[in-house]
């Protein structure tokens, strides 16, 4: 009983973080589901997909219909990450345990601190150059399958800081990328997937989808810098801790 109370409580906290800044879910599912429900690295970013999966796919819903997603830019850049997001995910359980970790730990602190460094997107729309989408988008793809992350904690600031896109904009847009990078790095997990505790994982994204629909609600009343900002700061501690345990 006890670890279906921390999935509701854990998911709850993912799904809101994910409703409201279109990314932040899987990056921290991860931790949650091995610290706090005991699940293995590589099950861990399994259970994490498939969570994100749903709970993006319910949050973009909610995104398009405000108009805040730009299918065209998002298409092309999810569609050049699905190559390198299968290919990941097949390398990632020839990966040690504790280099996963380590890796996990490292790519997310990154994207804490260039959230903090970052400045409040314009709110001017930009012209987008398909060239650096989906550059930007097959690099998102692959760690994506190697981590199994949606890539949302790093497809907004790609997108507000590679792209020019305004942040609200963002925010939708990579719902629809984590949705397909998603799908794809689940694509060559197949038999994994069947193995999981569903007695946690299904209360963990039935808690996740309710609060993403909450995170969207929160998006509207707080500017999207400040959450952007509170968000970077309990990632960065996530990513210390999590570096300390695997050098441990």
């Amino acid at each position: 009983m006890s670890a279906v109370i921390l999935a509701l409580a854990a998911g709850a906290v993912i799904g809101l973080a994910l409703g409201a800044l279109g990314g932040g879910g899987s990056v921290l599912a991860v931790p949650a589901l091995i610290y706090l429900l005991g699940f293995s690295p590589v099950g861990a970013t399994t259970a994490s997909l498939v969570i994100v999966t749903l709970t993006s796919l319910t949050a973009l819903v909610a995104h398009a219909r405000e108009g805040n997603v730009r299918w065209r830019t998002g298409l092309l850049f999810a569609a050049a990450g699905i190559g390198p997001a299968m290919f990941g995910g097949a390398l990632a359980a020839r990966i040690p345990e504790a280099v996963l970790t380590a890796g996990f730990a490292a790519v997310a602190g990154a994207a804490a601190l260039r959230m903090l460094r970052a400045r409040p997107a314009a709110e001017d729309a930009v012209t987008v150059r398909p060239g650096r989408a989906a550059a930007a988008g097959a690099g998102l793809g692959a760690v994506t399958g190697v981590l199994g992350v949606g890539g949302g904690f790093l497809a907004v600031p790609a997108l507000v800081g590679v792209l020019g896109m305004r942040m609200r904009n963002a925010v939708g847009t990579s719902l629809l990328v984590i949705t397909v990078n998603s799908l794809a790095a689940l694509a060559t997990r197949a038999g994994t997937v069947e193995r999981l505790d569903w007695a946690v994982v299904g209360p963990f994204i039935g808690a996740a989808i309710l609060g993403a629909w909450d995170g969207k609600r929160l998006a509207v009343k707080v500017s999207g810098h400040t959450l952007q900002r509170v968000f970077a700061l309990v990632l960065l501690v996530v990513a210390a801790f999590m570096l300390i345990d695997a050098v441990a």
